[in-house]
């Protein structure tokens, strides 16, 4: 029988302990906290159970994580380029001290791992971002995440895995290492080349696949990532119903279709270096690398930065890099060629995603040479029109500065419209119905924040419109919103730019006033900072415009951007004066 490429590290480094040893961690350990594991821990710790970041037996000790942030080497020379780590809150961390051991389980509370502490530390995350995603400039994705966690200890330690994460989506397509290995040794594959993904596939990346198949004779393994990628990609259920069909396409080489549940970090040449790795660790020989292999939106490495990462390594891995080749489509031949094999008079035309997901956008017409027909329904289902995919308008701004009337007005105005189910989430009621629980501590409003955004998501998710009316006042929270609701549809941030003045001139309850002499606490614009929005959708200021005029100019650019369709016979301000016999006056809402 075949036996597959040996892992990184010449052992596959499985850490879930035996059903009698999970029983007795279960009944008999004590452990000194339990963590719930956010969406990238959870990633994280199941490559290390099932052995896919062989051979780490849990998340980094310090010495490892210094080895590995300043030099890509482990304390015992393995190279590894990016850190896996467990970020815990302070509070957390004042609780618990090496030595100790903690449980960790998922978001509803289920047990799957133990960690025995062996380090506890705070890292210095700016060195991190400089050294492993060569910037600490915010726009970089990565770096937006690592630089606004508010966690800032790591807990490092060895793991003893007590249960799997449950999956109940594609259970045929989720491999272990161990499983893949045996399915490609039952094959007899001795050569597999991985093609990874975060996108749907169209037909240039199926011509691509068979090319590196067939240039490195090799079996081709599609491992599309399904864990944690970037916030506007297309979930991986549309994904996986797409890469079926591609598959049942796929002619000239064999092909496996598995799912990776990893945590992307899109830093670009050493995250090409880790995909190699966790690649050699299911079996592959070869992975197919592209000129922007896990990059973020912008110029942040120079290209083929990955490319050549990988290559420089591939010795020492045990892995080879297939370069990826962009394909372009020629219409005389009905057929798919790489740059150098165009000729003078033939027509190209590009296949990009970027112009598959460009088209979905703008539900324009989607060419049959660039994706197959049963691939363009399953992303048609998926991206209906803006007009029907729901809205997000979140609305952030000093108390007062009049976003609970504005919010009013616009709620009013979409009501009287009809066709759509409209939700006003607004600050004061979420406090009282969601958070009565919570202060005014920074990590308390953010959680505040958080659920108004979870809550948002739920409703654009399902076709309607929320309205937010918090003040919102730290530029991460609002960006950890954006991003949970851009997976569902579209988010349009409205800054009121009322200026502080203004805010406490209109201040009828005196909360500026008890602020200012100390009675009131951690009050945004007094003792505690506002950070000011730097790209939202719209930007209004109250003291000059009615509500009723702001309103209007909302539902102007939800029209622009073809979120609504309204009659356009009736203005805003028409409709909310005819169920409103006086003006709507600005007013000083409670702090969020």
């Amino acid at each position: 029988m075949t036996v597959p490429n040996p892992p990184h590290g010449g052992v596959l480094m499985e850490r879930l302990v035996s059903p009698v040893d999970a029983g007795v961690w279960r009944k008999e350990k004590k452990f000194k906290g339990l963590w719930p594991l956010t969406l990238r821990q959870l990633c994280d710790l199941e490559l290390i159970m099932n052995g896919g970041f062989s051979p780490l037996t849990g998340f980094m000790t310090r010495v490892d994580y210094d080895g590995v942030v300043s030099r890509m080497r482990m304390q015992d020379g393995t190279l590894w380029p990016i850190p896996i780590t467990l970020d815990v809150a302070d509070e957390f961390a004042d609780k618990i001290a090496v030595g100790d051991a903690i449980g960790l389980t998922d978001a509803e509370g289920a047990l799957l791992a133990a960690l025995e502490i062996e380090a506890l530390w705070q890292p210095d995350l700016h060195q991190e971002a400089v050294n492993v995603y060569q910037t600490q400039d915010v726009a970089h994705s990565g770096v937006a995440r690592l630089l606004s966690r508010n966690h800032k200890n790591y807990v490092g330690g060895r793991i003893y895995g007590l249960e799997m994460p449950q999956h109940f989506d594609f259970p045929h397509l989720r491999h272990t290492p161990r499983q893949l290995r045996e399915v490609m040794a039952q094959l007899g594959w001795s050569r597999v080349v991985a093609f990874q993904t975060r996108n749907p596939m169209h037909r240039a990346h199926v011509e691509l696949t068979r090319r590196a198949a067939v240039a490195v004779d090799a079996k081709v393994l599609l491992h599309p990532v399904v864990g944690e990628t970037q916030a506007d990609d297309i979930d991986h259920y549309t994904r996986m119903r797409c890469y079926e069909h591609v598959q049942r396409r796929h002619t000239g080489a064999a092909m496996l279709l598995s799912m990776l549940p990893l945590a992307m970090r899109m830093a670009g040449p050493r995250e090409a270096l880790l995909h190699a790795i966790i690649r050699k660790n299911y079996g592959c020989t070869h992975l197919i690398v592209g000129r922007d292999h896990a990059a973020p939106k912008g110029d942040f490495y120079s290209p083929y930065a990955a490319q050549e990462s990988v290559a420089q390594h591939e010795d020492e891995l045990g892995i080879k890099m297939v370069p990826f080749q962009e394909l372009l489509y020629v219409k005389e031949l009905d057929r798919f060629l790489a740059q150098d094999e165009l000729a003078p008079e033939q027509t190209a035309l590009s296949a990009s995603g970027s112009e598959l997901r460009r088209r979905l956008k703008d539900q324009l017409p989607i060419p049959s040479w660039l994706a197959y027909p049963e691939v363009i329904d399953e992303l048609r289902r998926a991206h209906p029109s803006r007009e029907k995919r729901g809205v997000t308008i979140f609305f952030t701004g000093f108390s007062g500065a009049g976003k609970s009337t504005i919010a009013k007005a616009l709620l009013a105005r979409l009501m009287a419209s009809g066709g759509r189910s409209v939700t006003l989430l607004d600050g004061d009621i979420v406090r009282q119905h969601l958070s009565s629980e919570l202060g005014f501590s920074r990590a308390h409003r953010d959680l505040n924040i958080l659920r108004i955004g979870f809550v948002a998501s739920e409703i654009t998710k399902h076709g309607g419109i929320a309205i937010c009316a918090p003040i919102a006042p730290y530029a991460a929270t609002r960006r950890k919103v954006r991003e949970i609701v851009e997976q569902q549809g579209t988010f349009i941030e409205v800054y009121v730019s009322t200026s502080l003045e203004v805010c406490e001139a209109r201040d009828r309850k005196g909360l500026y006033a008890k602020a200012r002499a100390g009675v009131i606490k951690e009050f945004t614009g007094i003792n505690d900072p506002y950070e000011i929005p730097q790209n939202p959708e719209l930007k209004i200021d109250t003291a000059t415009c009615t509500p009723l005029e702001a309103a209007d100019s909302i539902l102007h650019a939800l029209q622009q951007r073809n979120c609504i369709g309204l009659d356009k016979s009736m203005s805003a301000t028409q409709i909310v004066q005819s169920s409103a016999t006086t003006p709507i006056p600005f007013k000083n809402p409670l702090q969020d």
